[in-house]
């Protein structure tokens, strides 16, 4: 037959194959890491996104996205018209009512002379009252008379009292209205301004969110303000991982905005809650030597340190079957303990040597 001739060749590329496909290693003798995954984003430190605490049209952007802000700078505007007349019309109350005042203040003052009035008639019938009771006691006034003095004395002492009170009133009226009208107006006022919305701290903005024209609610996403020149890590850790989680620990980080690359970082914070629909924990972390160039919402993932072990006997994960067999002598099946792991490689603890074969594993 015509291909016969080639049948030993083909049948020495095969076996030239398997046999490649089933070459060997030996266990390595070094350190290997035990970290823990998180994966997040690049952050601004203080960054936020500004949002608008009324409803309105976005009448004015007066920033651009890449440049600098500072706190107190405005931001953007929103049609005003009607908060500014209400503004305007408690801006006439309180004038109107600075006005009126005068003439409560004229009754204050008209008030005043009748409760000193009504004072001196109370100490002339008291002395009065004090002196016949003393001759009501030797008989020398008449029931009749001294009971007359007394009426007269107690009377001059209820309209004392009556006139002070209405002092009082005159006083707390003058005074509420005066108040009333001012907290009113400043209301209104801290409302209008509510309409320029400013930066709460001085940065960078890094972006507009909205064009003018818009429907701006409280719920709208406006812009976003952090740190030019301080960035931090913001990761997530599983649920199942985030025991073995603590402050000071160490990450190594890769972005795929600097590929074979790893940076160093460090935990430095952890947000004490469960989100409950990733079922995973927030932590922060900050560069050791971070990147020349970092901007917000990069990603990023991160092995954190645990622990780290020297002069362990390991193999790469890939040579690992059920995460407790290994293929040693070509295609036996041996039960292995492992020990500490990274994504690269397992520590081997027991049921392999450092000069056994081992051999990966058919996909």
């Amino acid at each position: 037959m015509k291909y016969e001739k080639f049948f030993p060749l083909i049948a020495l590329f095969l076996l030239f194959s398997c046999s490649k496909s089933r070459e060997g290693i030996k266990p390595d003798n070094g350190s290997v890491t035990e970290s823990v995954y998180a994966s997040g984003i690049i952050k601004a430190n203080d960054q936020y996104t500004v949002f608008s605490t009324v409803n309105g049209i976005l009448q004015k952007i007066k920033v651009v996205a890449g440049q600098p802000v500072y706190q107190g700078e405005l931001l953007f505007e929103i049609e005003s018209e009607k908060a500014a007349l209400n503004t305007e019309n408690s801006r006439l109350a309180y004038q109107l009512s600075l006005q009126s005042s005068q003439f409560i203040q004229d009754k204050i003052a008209e008030m005043e002379l009748k409760v000193q009035s009504a004072k001196d008639k109370l100490t002339l019938d008291e002395s009065i009252y004090s002196r016949n009771k003393k001759i009501r006691s030797l008989e020398g006034i008449s029931e009749v008379d001294f009971e007359g003095i007394e009426l007269a004395y107690k009377s001059s002492k209820l309209n004392y009292e009556a006139t002070q009170r209405q002092l009082a009133q005159l006083r707390a009226q003058l005074k509420n209205d005066q108040n009333r009208n001012n907290i009113n107006l400043k209301i209104n006022e801290k409302s209008q301004s509510d309409f320029n919305i400013k930066s709460a701290f001085s940065g960078k903005l890094f972006d507009v969110l909205v064009k003018e024209g818009a429907l701006v609610t409280t719920q709208t996403p406006l812009a976003i303000i952090g740190k030019s020149n301080s960035f931090l890590l913001e990761l997530e850790v599983d649920e199942n991982d985030m025991v073995r989680v603590q402050l000071g620990q160490k990450a190594l980080v890769t972005m795929d905005s600097y590929k074979g690359k790893v940076f160093e970082a460090m935990v430095d914070k952890i947000y004490p809650i469960m989100d409950e629909r990733s079922r995973t924990f927030k932590i922060e972390a900050h560069f050791v030597n971070p990147p020349k160039k970092l901007y917000p919402n990069l990603t990023a993932e991160a092995n954190i340190v645990i622990r780290t072990k020297g002069n362990a006997l390991t193999i790469p994960k890939a040579y690992l079957m059920d995460n407790e067999y290994v293929l040693v002598n070509d295609n036996e099946k041996r039960k292995v303990k492992t020990g500490l792991s990274d994504y690269q490689k397992v520590e081997i603890l027991e049921g392999l040597k450092a000069d056994e074969m081992i051999y990966k594993p058919k996909q």
